[in-house]
């Protein structure tokens, strides 16, 4: 198990291991920071011995994959499970929304001028995704010292696999 590392300026170092990572927090050099993932962080200086990590994300629809390694070994491995529901809650607001105002009996001035969505608006279950994204992305860059992050994205033609001519 690997522990990470951040030392005393917020910066993040390369992780240790769970007896090292012990030993600084019996002599009191180091406070534990997060339990998941399992974070430290240093009270004194340190060298700062850093080696080029590659961070690895491989986006999709329903599941992200995320995978920091060295040339030697792989540090950090997630996979994130993206909300898929959104829509379908959107769309019972929706209903509960029109049934409570068509159960009043009042009149009720049709609205028309807020209607227009603004400039860079994006679907609230794409919102979401992007967003998810970017947090998971932002967790992993503050727990080790990233050097290049790959992202690979991938244009499939169905209707070409299906039937190639």
């Amino acid at each position: 198990m690997l522990v990470f590392v951040i030392n005393k300026n917020n910066q993040p170092l390369m992780p240790c291991t769970a007896r090292k990572a012990k030993i600084l927090l019996k002599q009191h050099r180091a406070k534990i920071i997060k339990r998941t993932p399992f974070t430290i962080k240093l009270f004194n200086g340190s060298s700062g011995y850093k080696q080029e990590i590659t961070l690895g994300i491989d986006t999709g629809s329903k599941e992200v994959g995320f995978s920091a390694t060295t040339p030697t070994k792989v540090l950090f491995e997630n996979k994130l499970i993206l909300r898929t529901d959104i829509v379908k809650l959107l769309a019972t607001r929706r209903e509960f929304r029109k049934t409570r105002r068509a159960r009043k009996t009042r009149y009720r001035q049709p609205r028309f001028l807020n209607r227009k969505k603004a400039d860079g608006w994006l679907a609230p279950s794409i919102e979401n995704k992007i967003s998810a994204h970017l947090k998971s992305t932002a967790l992993i860059y503050n727990i080790l010292p990233i050097a290049k992050t790959i992202v690979e994205v991938a244009n499939f033609d169905i209707q070409k696999i299906n039937n190639p001519n």
